[in-house]
């Protein structure tokens, strides 16, 4: 990670450590972003997907960016400001400045299937907090899809410094480098790190840290590094786990993880319901398999 550029390198989109009463524990939540950093990342995306946001209370939502930032200093985080308005995402993107982080995150308008114009609206009015915007491209849950070439205009426009893409096709990575060479691709999704890294992805922000850090900064240093040697072998042996993060239980999944592994995954918030008894059976078994090989 390099002092102008905060969005690169290992970052781990954290879970939210909730309370037997689905309170927030602000304080397991701190010691979670410093173990991520003691092992290896390089930062911590809180409020993002996997952090639950979108069930979370204004106060409880500043309160977590305030929380990492107090644990592993505001350059190591770059918070998700998704909202379904402009202005609010746009209030999102100062408190994250305010609070002293250097980056932000931020999905497409997605309360509706957005047109380019209001793509284009939306992310204007986000840049103006005065903060490097990372684009996340998640056409799979948001129904708006940033193609290169729009991720290139609005890289063009000054909006975005980087994309966070969860698109699934690695093909896009040349395109994108293409038409926008300076933009940062970001690997978004798990279960495709190898081919992003190998395309050029200058950082990923990643969910299985959470429950195997030290296992996954080694596969993506590798991997970006070009040591194929080293990250193919790891990279079959983790991909029964990253490919949950792609999955629509990937919270609940990567949370159990945690709990298997010795951190505090524990309970989601609703709507999100605990996994099906085949779905556990084979997030247990494929993360008991990988602590067995020592992979921590």
């Amino acid at each position: 990670m390099t002092g102008h550029h905060p969005w690169r390198g290992v970052l781990v989109a954290t879970a939210l450590p909730l309370n037997d009463d689905l309170s927030v524990d602000y304080d397991k939540y701190a010691g979670h972003c410093a173990w991520l950093v003691e092992n290896g990342c390089d930062g911590v995306v809180p409020n993002g997907s996997l952090g639950e946001y979108q069930v979370l209370t204004p106060e409880e939502r500043a309160r977590v960016v305030e929380t990492a930032v107090a644990a592993v200093g505001g350059e190591r985080v770059m918070p998700g400001v998704a909202a379904y308005g402009s202005a609010e995402a746009r209030r999102w993107a100062e408190q994250a400045g305010e609070a002293g982080c250097r980056a932000v995150m931020l999905l497409p308008p997605n309360a509706y299937r957005a047109d380019e114009r209001s793509v284009l609206a939306h992310y204007a009015e986000v840049a103006r907090s005065g903060l490097p915007v990372v684009a996340y491209n998640n056409p799979i849950d948001t129904k708006v899809d940033l193609v290169p070439e729009l991720l290139a205009r609005l890289h063009g426009e000054g909006h975005i410094r980087g994309v966070k893409e969860f698109s699934g096709d690695v093909r896009r990575a040349y395109r994108i480098a293409e038409l926008a060479p300076e933009l940062d691709l970001l690997i978004g999704a798990d279960d495709v790190l190898l081919e992003l890294a190998v395309a050029g992805a200058k950082g990923w922000v990643a969910g299985y840290p959470n429950a195997l850090p030290r296992a996954c900064v080694e596969l993506y240093r590798a991997a970006a590094g070009g040591d194929l040697g080293t990250a193919l072998p790891l990279y079959r042996q983790l991909h029964p786990l990253l490919r949950w993060d792609s999955r629509v239980e990937f919270v609940q999944a990567i949370k159990l993880s945690m709990d298997i592994a010795g951190r505090h995954g524990g309970p989601c918030r609703p709507p999100r319901a605990a996994l099906l008894p085949g779905q556990e059976a084979a997030v247990r078994a494929a993360t008991e398999k990988a602590l067995a090989a020592g992979l921590s």
